[in-house]
């Protein structure tokens, strides 16, 4: 078997893979406990916009607000591109400052996008009340090939 070829991908390969996908995975910290966990999203002009409920996460956020983001498309063990984000968290709501208050109406209607009735009475997950975007601080990016594709 040949080995892979792996890269890094330029920023706009990884800008293409953050604004096709959806599902991506979010790790945040606080103290000593770290966590991942799934979550769906939206990708628009070098923020990743979110929504979750209240508990842990936007607790722990609330304490650290830097966290890592990554979206995946693989296809087989040697045949992957990878993209990590890292950033700050800001909370998109009336009590926010200035620029986060008024990034909350257009980080709406892009979730509204992928999820028609987001915070609406037809809201799939209602639970999800909080919208939050991440800025693309650091972003890295890598692709894996088989010798043979």
């Amino acid at each position: 078997m040949e080995a892979p070829r792996i890269r890094e991908l330029t920023r706009v390969e990884m800008e293409a893979i953050l604004a096709r996908n959806n599902v991506g995975r979010i790790a945040y910290s606080f103290q000593d406990r770290v966590d991942i966990e799934p979550i769906s999203y939206v990708y628009a002009n070098g923020w990743v916009y979110c929504r979750t409920s209240h508990g842990v996460k936007l607790e722990m956020m609330g304490h650290h607000r830097w966290v890592a983001f990554e979206v995946d498309e693989v296809r087989g063990v040697f045949d992957w591109q990878s993209v990590v984000v890292r950033g700050a968290t800001y909370v998109l709501n009336a009590d926010s400052p200035d620029d986060e208050r008024n990034a909350f109406a257009p980080g709406l209607a892009l979730l509204k996008q992928l999820v028609p009735g987001t915070l609406e009475g037809d809201d799939p997950v209602p639970s999800r009340q909080v919208v939050f975007r991440i800025h693309l601080d650091e972003v890295t990016g890598r692709e894996a090939k088989s010798g043979s594709s």
